[in-house]
């Protein structure tokens, strides 16, 4: 496994590649990696003869500054396991060689930027249209390889995809969870011991209010249920709990059998935590 640190050396040696007849697999990652992360690159090692993983904290996603500083930066000990699933290359740029100058292009995902995420984070899907686009045009992949966990996020990546007509085919693979529930992500790290035994009441509230809309209960009923729930757990602070149409992520006021999305955000603490449950 080699690492690259500059955009025209990974670009030099894919090229050499690619003029071979491989295929490239493509991983976007900010790093702190898990198993969820690891699952991905085995999958773009599977269907490809080559697998890269880039590692790049982007800071044009942020728009919350302590999140920025205090999110976790662990190259060396990704690196090691990357190699465990035969990782062929990773991508670890610093801010400098991403943006010598700062981008004055700016994305506009329309519906996708004013619900959830794009409510609650504003300028942060236009970051992450900025840096997977630049990322696309480095690396060049075939596939490129994606976690449901970030649901919204795959919806702006398949329209990044679609309207600037990229030679690519996106995956979207499986949120992986801890034995409890809890969606695997980097910011989990950041929890306390009482935070972490908490946090899986996001997911198993999920299921509860799956059961309740399944049984014939109404949006609204199901809505307030996950509210009331989540509100008497001290320590949770929701953020948002939406029913989205899984075609477009828009808020629904009814139940679409196979196009229904559970969306929630929440806080614990300082750290934020996101989640969904796609039935």
């Amino acid at each position: 496994m080699q690492i690259f640190h500059s955009i025209s050396a990974i670009q030099n040696h894919l090229k050499s590649l690619v003029r071979q007849g491989k295929t490239v697999g493509f991983v976007p990652t900010m790093g702190a990696l898990h198993a969820g992360h690891l699952a991905l690159v085995e999958t773009a090692k599977t269907n490809n003869d080559i697998a890269v993983c880039s590692i790049f904290v982007n800071p044009t996603q942020f728009n919350n500054a302590h999140d920025l500083a205090v999110y976790p930066r662990t190259l060396e000990s990704d690196a090691q396991l990357l190699e465990t699933v035969n990782c062929d290359f990773i991508f670890a740029p610093n801010a400098e060689e991403m943006y010598p100058d700062l981008p004055n292009l700016k994305f506009d995902f329309g519906d996708l930027e004013r619900v959830m995420e794009g409510e609650f984070r504003p300028g942060h899907f236009n970051g992450v249209g900025i840096v997977v686009a630049k990322l696309f045009h480095i690396i060049k992949p075939d596939r490129a390889y994606f976690g449901q966990k970030d649901l919204q996020q795959c919806a702006v990546v398949r329209r990044l995809i679609h309207d600037l007509s990229f030679d690519l085919e996106l995956i979207i693979c499986p949120t992986h969870r801890e034995t409890d529930g809890l969606a695997m992500s980097s910011r989990n790290r950041n929890l306390t011991e009482e935070q972490r035994n908490l946090a899986p009441n996001l997911y198993k509230t999920m299921n509860l209010a799956k059961e309740k809309l399944l049984a014939g209960e109404s949006v609204q009923v199901v809505k307030m249920f996950v509210q009331k729930t989540l509100s008497d757990i001290q320590g949770i602070d929701l953020e948002y709990f939406e029913l989205s149409n899984l075609d477009n992520l828009k808020p629904i006021n009814e139940y679409i059998s196979g196009k229904t999305a559970f969306c929630i955000a929440a806080f614990l603490g300082k750290t934020r935590l996101i989640d969904n449950l796609i039935f």
